[in-house]
């Protein structure tokens, strides 16, 4: 029963009067390829946490809203670890620590990318209500 009002409900925010719904679920899209283009240590993730703030107000609403939500998050976060990893790895003794936690955060983050994608292209949001 739950199931289907939550059917009911991403039906409703996908028929919603969003006139440019294709080319904003395009431009998440884009974010999700600029993030995995990041695996590569190519910093495309910059770009795409600064189109995640340009374009946040025209998504709201919508269920691309919660894949922003969801982009933005895996950032900030992978951002974070990124950072306590690399001071580890700076101070050298904490090497076998810092190392393995990069190593966990890229996981983390390919996992991020394709389950968001794959949400995206069952026109599902990423979080439920």
């Amino acid at each position: 029963m739950a199931e289907e009002n939550t059917k009911i409900e991403h039906s409703q925010i996908l028929s919603s009067n969003f006139e440019d719904f294709d080319r904003l679920k395009d431009i998440t899209t884009l974010v999700y390829v600029l993030q995995a283009v990041q695996v590569l240590m190519i910093p495309t993730s910059i770009i795409a946490i600064i189109i995640n703030y340009v374009k946040r107000s025209d998504v709201a609403g919508s269920l691309l809203d919660s894949h922003f939500k969801w982009q933005m998050r895996t950032f900030w976060w992978a951002l974070l670890w990124f950072a306590i990893a690399s001071f580890f790895i700076f101070i050298i003794i904490g090497i076998p620590l810092g190392y393995p936690m990069l190593a966990v955060l890229y996981l983390w983050w390919i996992y991020r990318i394709v389950r968001g994608w794959v949400n995206l292209n069952k026109n599902q949001p990423m979080y439920s209500s």
